[in-house]
């Protein structure tokens, strides 16, 4: 059914409004309170949302009161320990909840003293300013803060300690276009001429640069490729895996990728499936080489995000190209393939792991210019004609123009 603005207030088919809201739990039965109805207290059916929000209202107050406890005390920072964050925790990831702790912390220090059922719109709007401003975030990370941030007050209306959620009534906070850089065919060209690869490491440096410039695969997916998913025979390159790592020592390797559409197998060039190759039987030399072991190692450990990201900038510099993030490789790949090959939205989208073309379009469409441009002029001069020399349509009224001489 068609919801409304407030939460748990729906409009029906017959256009009549009604309620459908969970109060708790039935502490004897362990089964959850649920009220739904399109009347009133008095029996009255609603005439509007706001006459069924407003009995929302009025149950929830009367449930809180009947069950010997109150929530109207309640901080927000007592919210976030004892309910939130550890509900949070529970639904994600541990890395992903790791990665969003200061975030939550953040919200802790900034309302963690103000009732909760006290928080109005000045201080959510004065928060996003905050984030837009002296936060100093980004646009795209401000975005997912001040995301998260109506998520636990969200959470706090299911939970039925508010009425209704009032950051919703502020502005939410667009991601913006990130633009993210990326090196072109002959600026990889370049870093590749400055890397050494008679050098052991160095070897393993160009591995990487390569591989990654010429799969499109996520840092953690590259970082996670064992031997295994190199299949020589039919030139492809599994993508089943994504590593977290914090160190060496202390790292994780998922059979999963960051979607579910993350899981592809990618053909790869003969190039590619030779410098992997050749690599590999250097490994060997040393010791590894192994289907279980490391495409990324000289030393049998996976390498570090940030160790990759000391590789790019230092060759960059070498070059004297533009350093790139370790995502920018992946935007390279992309941007190889658009503007070298001219690939179609669904191939890219395929082998970048993507659920859907819209998304791909979404993070490249403004790679496909040079493509555009290279339409246009396969387009010059394919179309021929020729103009007889008389015309061949006789005009009934006022269509014929006067000779220059009579128009005076």
């Amino acid at each position: 059914m068609p919801k409304t603005k407030f939460a748990g207030v729906y409009s029906g088919q017959n256009g009549r409004y009604y309620y459908d809201i969970q109060l708790g739990v039935d502490e004897s039965t362990g089964k959850r309170i649920r009220k739904k109805s399109q009347k009133d207290a008095d029996g009255q059916l609603f005439k509007s949302a706001t006459a069924a929000h407003k009995e929302v209202v009025r149950l929830k107050a009367e449930f809180d009161r009947e069950s010997g406890h109150t929530v109207y005390a309640l901080t927000y920072g007592v919210y976030m320990r004892k309910s939130y964050i550890p509900a949070y925790q529970a639904s994600v990831q541990k890395e992903t909840f790791e990665t969003r702790k200061t975030a939550l912390n953040v919200f802790v220090q900034k309302f963690g003293d103000v009732e909760l059922r006290k928080l109005d719109v000045r201080q959510v709007q004065g928060f996003r300013n905050w984030l837009l401003t002296d936060a100093g975030y980004s646009q795209s990370y401000a975005s997912l803060v001040f995301g998260m941030f109506r998520k636990s007050l969200d959470f706090a209306v299911e939970m039925n300690y508010l009425p209704s959620n009032v950051s919703k009534r502020v502005k939410a906070i667009s991601k913006g276009r990130a633009t993210v850089p990326y090196w072109t065919k002959s600026e990889f060209q370049t870093v590749l001429n400055q890397i050494c690869t008679s050098d052991y490491y160095e070897h393993l440096n160009f591995v990487m640069l390569y591989v990654y410039f010429m799969t499109g695969v996520r840092v953690n997916e590259g970082m996670a490729l064992q031997w295994a998913d190199v299949d020589f025979t039919h030139a492809q390159l599994r993508v089943t895996h994504m590593l977290v790592i914090k160190t060496k020592q202390n790292w994780k390797r998922h059979d999963y990728t960051k979607t579910d559409s993350g899981l592809r197998t990618i053909s790869i060039d003969r190039d590619t499936l030779k410098v992997l190759r050749v690599w590999k039987k250097r490994q060997t030399q040393n010791g590894f080489g192994k289907q279980d072991d490391f495409v990324f190692s000289y030393d049998g450990s996976p390498m570090l995000k940030s160790t990759l990201m000391r590789i790019i900038h230092r060759y960059a510099k070498l070059a004297n190209v533009h350093p790139i993030q370790g995502k920018g490789l992946r935007h390279s790949h992309a941007s190889y393939l658009i503007n070298e090959f001219n690939v179609s939205v669904l191939v890219l989208s395929k082998r970048l792991g993507h659920s859907s073309p819209e998304i791909t379009l979404r993070h490249y469409a403004h790679m496909y210019v040079g493509a555009d441009k290279e339409l246009a002029q396969m387009m010059s001069g394919h179309i021929t004609y020729a103009a007889p020399k008389e015309s061949k349509v006789k005009f009934n009224g006022n269509q014929v123009v006067a000779p220059p001489q009579l128009r005076q």
